[in-house]
């Protein structure tokens, strides 16, 4: 029996050493793509933002129109609508001015996809029915927003009455 406690002891003592002297493995994440030139150490996580932000304003333009004029449901509808142009208009403005010329050309890039085009088109066509107003932009949203809907009329005024 103490022969059999011996060995068993000895594996025991033989697997913590090599797990203590082993040397150690990075765990290496595989980073989302960055298409371009390094724009630091944190632009996989703004390329993930960029996306959630896309997916949560999907949302916000999927609400029912009911609920765009009155209470929460327009509350939560400007808000989303307002940080998207906020965060977009602050990326416009700010790689430019760290990265120079490769870095206004890689943000117009990032923030040209087929959900912003589309989301382009959904806020004419909030603006015009009268869903949306300029003035329930921030100052820094605000900038993009009257771009995106110049050229465009109120043809409704959806949530009075």
């Amino acid at each position: 029996m103490s022969r059999a406690w011996f060995i068993v002891w000895a594996l025991v003592i033989w697997q913590v050493a090599a797990w203590a002297f082993a040397p150690q493995k990075t765990a290496q994440q595989p980073a989302a793509q960055v298409d371009g030139p390094g724009y630091g150490s944190n632009e996989a996580i703004f390329v993930d933002g960029r996306a959630g932000l896309r997916r949560e304003t999907a949302l916000a333009f999927e609400r029912p129109y009911g609920s765009r004029c009155a209470g929460e449901g327009r509350k939560q509808f400007v808000a989303h609508i307002d940080y998207y142009y906020y965060r977009r208009q602050n990326d416009m403005e700010h790689y430019p001015k760290i990265f120079g010329k490769a870095g206004a050309d890689y943000i117009a890039k990032q923030w040209s996809t087929g959900d912003d085009k589309r989301f382009e088109r959904l806020t004419q066509e909030a603006y015009a029915q009268g869903y949306l107003a300029l003035s329930d932009f921030g100052d820094v949203g605000r900038k993009l927003a009257e771009a995106v809907v110049r050229g465009e009329r109120v043809v409704a005024h959806s949530c009075e009455g």
